[in-house]
């Protein structure tokens, strides 16, 4: 049995859009958040792409997704901040929340932007060897959602009135920040920071040191309870788990077919970690939602979340999103013991 019940329920997806419309596909991802609200999800997250054709601007779609909804909450799974400003992150971000009053729910990873030589004189022209991308840059944004001062002027000049922090300044979001950590020394830094943690189905299987098979469920079982031991709140810290389930209760064949294939793409890369980082991944889970569930349960790591963060097949259709998404929210997740938040529409 589930160690935790599952209280809240949430999907995340990643945005993508045809070069040619990009506009169709933004429509889609906020439609799909639309609809989550409406199936009772009690979250939805969207992940950056950079030069890529998927969300860039999560902060943008976000803030569109704030008017279209009432109660969902809203979350980026996460932000890459080797891209961003930490002041001018906090200023977007404070938006966002106040706008959804009080929904937002940001998530970061640390490091240098992906291919970071190839980008690197566009994105810090004159600056790039000088750039700090660990744990400090996380920090300053913690330090500027939180209020403290940003400057040490604070008062009028002439007819313009200043601020010594960051605003808009939203309370609580704070509180509401998340840290997408796939380590054991992230696992631990988050908890010490008292943020929140998102895992996925990827981890780093670092302390796994003999060859062979390596169990993905202990290893992120060991990172769950590094971060709380090492949080504030112990075992009351909030951690949710992305794994990619892809139910196919009311999928016909070829749909069945396609879920499959897809899976069947990704496996090789689980069971053995792979490259210097030892990235070990999740298999997905395609199937009845029972059968999910039976498998979820047996899951070590899952058995100590409460909350859950679906991820979406990257290349799917809307049509496909639109039935994952309600084969979860009325299926997989009330076998798990999940209720929905009061439906709208």
């Amino acid at each position: 049995m589930n160690g935790r019940p599952l209280r809240k329920l949430g999907f995340l997806t990643i945005g993508l859009f045809d070069e040619k419309d990009p506009a169709r596909g933004h429509e889609s991802t906020l439609r799909l958040i639309e609809l989550g609200e409406r199936l009772g999800y009690d979250s939805a997250w969207v992940r950056h792409r950079h030069l890529q054709y998927g969300i860039a601007s999560p902060v943008a779609v976000l803030a569109a997704a704030t008017q279209r909804t009432e109660r969902i909450e809203l979350g980026t799974a996460v932000t890459p901040l080797g891209w961003e400003n930490p002041l001018r992150l906090a200023e977007d971000w404070a938006t966002v929340d106040l706008l959804s009053g009080g929904r937002f729910n940001p998530g970061v990873s640390t490091g240098p932007p992906m291919h970071y030589e190839r980008v690197r004189d566009a994105l810090y022209p004159g600056t790039a060897d000088a750039e700090e991308f660990g744990y400090e840059r996380v920090r300053r944004l913690l330090a500027h959602l939180a209020g403290e001062p940003a400057t040490d002027f604070r008062g009028t000049e002439g007819i313009e009135t200043y601020s010594d922090r960051v605003q808009p300044h939203s309370p609580g979001l704070r509180g509401r920040v998340w840290y997408g950590g796939g380590s054991l020394r992230s696992a631990r830094w988050a908890g010490e920071n008292a943020m929140n943690l998102l895992t996925s189905s990827v981890v780093k299987a670092e302390d796994a040191a003999t060859p062979g098979p390596v169990d993905f469920a202990a290893v992120q079982l060991s990172h769950i309870r590094a971060f709380r031991a090492a949080h504030p709140a112990g075992d009351a810290a909030r951690v949710s788990q992305g794994l990619v389930v892809i139910p196919t209760d009311s999928a016909g064949a070829a749909r069945r077919a396609k879920y499959e294939e897809y899976a069947a793409r990704r496996l090789p890369r689980t069971g053995q970690p792979h490259g210097p980082a030892r990235l070990l991944y999740a298999p997905d889970l395609v199937g009845p939602s029972e059968w999910i569930a039976e498998r979820l349960r047996e899951h070590a790591a899952f058995r100590e979340v409460e909350e859950v963060a679906f991820a979406l097949p990257f290349t799917f259709d809307e049509e496909d999103y639109e039935q994952i998404l309600t084969d979860i929210a009325e299926r997989l997740g009330p076998a798990l013991g999940w209720e929905a938040a009061v439906r709208s529409g």
